[in-house]
């Protein structure tokens, strides 16, 4: 860093923490909004951040030791102290009072024959479920005010739910999906037709008192592990304060809540779930297997698969491994016009670079109008006939 910024940087670590030090709730409500509890050292590493000095770290250390907000929990399993803030415990008592109370209700149920029925479609659609993701579906349509499932991704979830939709609209409920992101709500959306949106934008209806739940409503929640336990005891106590049934569907080993409070894994524990484990997406033996692997965190067994099947393509450069997909996706796209095929990477920058590589081949091939400029959220771009958005 130049020497003027590391003397602005300085200067707002002190002011950072002269604020800690007049109100400690605000480094407790900064720290547990990452992690349900603490320990003294996450504490220290904190206070180092926004301290200027010795003298002030010592300062915010115990202010926020000695706050009244702060709730001691005892020992962690490593002999670790562990601590929590008041507001944290009272927002998981919260959950649990409202999961409870949802729990104990026996108001959504769904009459035989429309799951029946439901399945009886699905099945015409060349759709047949798998016993396992019958027991799902029994669970799920049951009268139980929350029920929760468990499986790993391509256990055949929103194939289920989408099954589960039918027999609740034939019951005449009201089928609300929701996800923490827009792309995990897009997928429930395409998976099992029910109308989904992200679960901000569902907070942001109800606090101006639209789209509110009711007692005809089934809330479904994929992705539940992404949640933390705050936004989790938002919309779970709205349902519950409306009479709405919450469906919660996640996988045990995805990704931890981004929020503090693996909410999604406790609610789970405490109030049983039914789990989809036999792998429906892959119908290839060694695909399944390699899907399980992926999913239980054994990835370099699950790669070693894909390499036996000529799957993993290794290139001495980057700027190689880039012209060789583009090329394999070009092949690809013109071989195989109706498939679907997706390039992921890492940042921003390099999905623009791989998009434009891809757009001159589709241009190349003569398979795109004109250019229009049009402006969007991160400046002018340019869009053409047959271009994919």
């Amino acid at each position: 860093l130049l020497p003027e910024r590391l003397a602005e940087h300085a200067g707002i670590a002190r002011s950072n923490g002269e604020k800690i030090i007049a109100d400690p709730n605000i480094a407790l409500n900064a720290i547990t909004h990452q992690q349900a509890t603490f320990t003294t050292r996450d504490l220290a590493m904190f206070a180092h951040r926004h301290s200027a000095d010795k003298e002030q770290f010592d300062a915010v250390m115990s202010a926020v030791k000695n706050a009244p907000e702060l709730v001691a929990l005892g020992k962690d399993g490593k002999g670790n102290d562990r601590f929590t803030s008041r507001e944290m415990l009272e927002t998981e008592q919260r959950l649990e009072r409202a999961t409870i109370r949802l729990e104990g209700r026996r108001s959504h149920a769904v009459p035989e024959r429309y799951r029946e029925l439901a399945l009886a479609n699905a099945k015409s659609r060349g759709m047949d479920l798998s016993a396992e993701q019958r027991g799902a579906l029994e669970h799920v349509t049951s009268a139980k005010g929350v029920s929760n499932v468990i499986g790993y991704a391509g256990t055949g979830k929103s194939a289920m739910l989408g099954v589960a939709c039918e027999a609740w609209q034939r019951a005449g409920y009201t089928v609300q999906g929701a996800a923490l992101s827009g792309i995990a709500a897009e997928g429930l959306e395409q998976g099992s037709r029910i109308p989904s949106r992200t679960l901000a934008s569902l907070e942001h209806q109800w606090g101006q008192g639209r789209e509110l739940l009711t007692s005809k409503h089934i809330l479904v929640i994929d992705e539940a592990g992404m949640l933390g336990t705050r936004q989790m005891e938002r919309v779970v106590s709205h349902a519950q304060q409306h009479g709405a049934k919450v469906v919660m569907v996640g996988d045990p080993q995805q990704l931890q809540a981004i929020e503090a409070g693996a909410a999604f894994r406790a609610a789970a524990e405490r109030h049983g779930a039914v789990e989809i484990a036999s792998i429906r997406r892959q119908q290839i033996e060694w695909q399944r297997e390699a899907t399980r692997e992926l999913a239980t965190g054994r990835t370099g067994e699950a790669l070693g698969r894909y390499e036996e099947a000529g799957s993993v393509h290794v290139a001495e450069t980057r700027e190689a491994a880039r012209a060789a997909l583009v090329d394999a996706w070009d092949r690809d796209r013109q071989a195989k016009p109706d498939a679907s095929r997706i390039i992921l990477s890492h940042t921003n920058d390099e999905v623009r670079a791989l998009n434009e590589a891809v757009r001159e081949k589709v241009r190349a091939s003569g398979d795109l109008g004109d250019d229009v400029a049009l402006k969007v959220e991160r400046g002018t771009r340019q869009f053409a006939d047959g271009d994919r958005v």
